[in-house]
């Protein structure tokens, strides 16, 4: 199974700038890696805000081996590519990946802190899941996503969704929550500063219910019930550990490893952003954590008003998803009628998701309701969601 697009072709751009990152995590790792492969940027600086290991070459090493996707230059070039980091400076804590600069940076981990201006940073990407609140104020002393718009910084980028913890604040006007295919329309490069990607499972999500509204429209949809069944993070544990003070959710403290766990998600606050139609419908969203690094599934049931002249069928529906794979040109949505598992969508790059039409099933009631089930894959690290991000990243490069 291949999919039909790379998405690191979605601007062609002759100027370069210099991107930061902020965090080097899973996304953030992962994030530059995609940035090497597009070529776009002069030069990557990275953030990590501490000491690791011993020496520069640690972190070489890290960046440069993967357990989930292999080795970077088996990424870029296949198997017979030779390494691809070189010129390993300890003392000015400089390399190159494939010829592109890179800088790691140790210093600080609040943004106020961080020198991007001594680099001439002029984009920052948030990888740390840390800083999510675009309200609150750059001086703030634990730290804020506004910290990093200093000196030649143009525009922050968040990998996580916003959580606003002042449910009653206003929200702040150059902020905006962004899915590529979906509402970058929206995008205002006069007013937009801080750009959030939302997460995996909104992006994938997003692309599976907007083609149901563009074909049946949101006053015929009566309500939608999601679930995903999620790649473990970084975020739980390995062995079972005992709670911290307060938490309320004694699941998140037991082993990845061992469980199939329940889990709440935010989706579908954050997806009411992107798509405002999802405002008035009725929405049910649950998540199941299983024991694989990555690799997730979205199983999607829509009861819609019943249409006795034309019965919901699934024929009906996957051909609705398969048009929107052919006229989507940067291949966004990949339809396949294949059996897979989720080991085979690990590292398909491109897609946002992936539809299973072998499994979209139908029921058409006696009531005047019929509903339709419909699976979509999503590769939650580099293919899907790390790709769309960087097409974000490019796209708010390039305005």
């Amino acid at each position: 199974m291949e999919s039909n697009k790379q998405g690191r072709n979605i601007v062609d751009s002759t100027h370069k700038s210099i991107l930061g990152i902020n965090g080097l995590g899973r996304i953030g790792k992962l994030t530059l890696w995609n940035q090497i492969s597009r070529k776009f940027f002069s030069e990557i600086v990275v953030n990590i805000g501490r000491n690791a290991g011993t020496k520069l070459e640690d972190i070489a090493y890290y960046i440069e081996k993967d357990t989930t996707y292999g080795s970077l230059n088996r990424y870029l070039y296949g198997h017979k590519a030779t390494r691809l980091i070189s010129d390993i400076n300890e003392k000015k804590g400089t390399f190159k990946i494939d010829g592109i600069p890179i800088t790691i940076l140790k210093e600080s981990r609040n943004p106020a802190n961080i020198a991007w201006d001594k680099y001439n940073v002029d984009y920052v990407l948030d990888a740390t899941g840390k800083f999510l609140d675009p309200s609150i104020p750059a001086d703030e002393k634990n730290g804020s996503l506004r910290g990093h718009l200093n000196g030649t910084v143009k525009k922050v980028i968040s990998s996580g969704p916003y959580k606003m913890k002042d449910k009653n604040a206003p929200w702040p006007e150059d902020s905006l929550t962004m899915v590529m295919g979906i509402n970058e329309q929206e995008y205002n490069p006069n007013k937009h500063k801080f750009i959030s990607a939302a997460s995996c499972t909104t992006t994938c999500l997003s692309h599976m219910i907007k083609p149901l509204l563009n074909y049946f429209g949101a006053e015929n949809i009566l309500g939608v019930t999601m679930c995903t069944i999620h790649a473990m993070t970084g975020s739980q544990q390995i062995l079972d550990r005992l709670p911290k003070d307060g938490a309320d959710d004694l699941r998140k403290n037991r082993s990845v490893m061992n469980n199939i766990i329940l889990t709440t998600t935010g989706v579908s606050k954050t997806l009411s952003l992107i798509i405002p139609e999802m405002k008035n419908i009725g929405f049910i969203a649950e998540s199941i954590r299983v024991p694989v690094t990555t690799g997730s599934l979205i199983m999607l049931i829509v009861t819609l008003t019943n249409n006795k002249q034309q019965p919901l069928t699934k024929e009906m529906i996957n051909n609705i998803y398969h048009q929107s794979a052919i006229t989507d040109k940067r291949g966004y949505i990949f339809y396949t009628e294949e059996q897979n598992v989720s080991s085979d969508i690990v590292g398909l790059t491109g897609p946002a998701v992936i539809i299973e039409g072998h499994d979209t099933y139908t029921l058409n009631s006696k009531a005047d309701v019929s509903q339709a089930v419909i699976h979509g894959w999503y590769d939650n690290e580099l293919g899907s969601f790390t790709n769309m991000l960087g097409d974000l990243t490019v796209r708010v490069a390039s305005l």
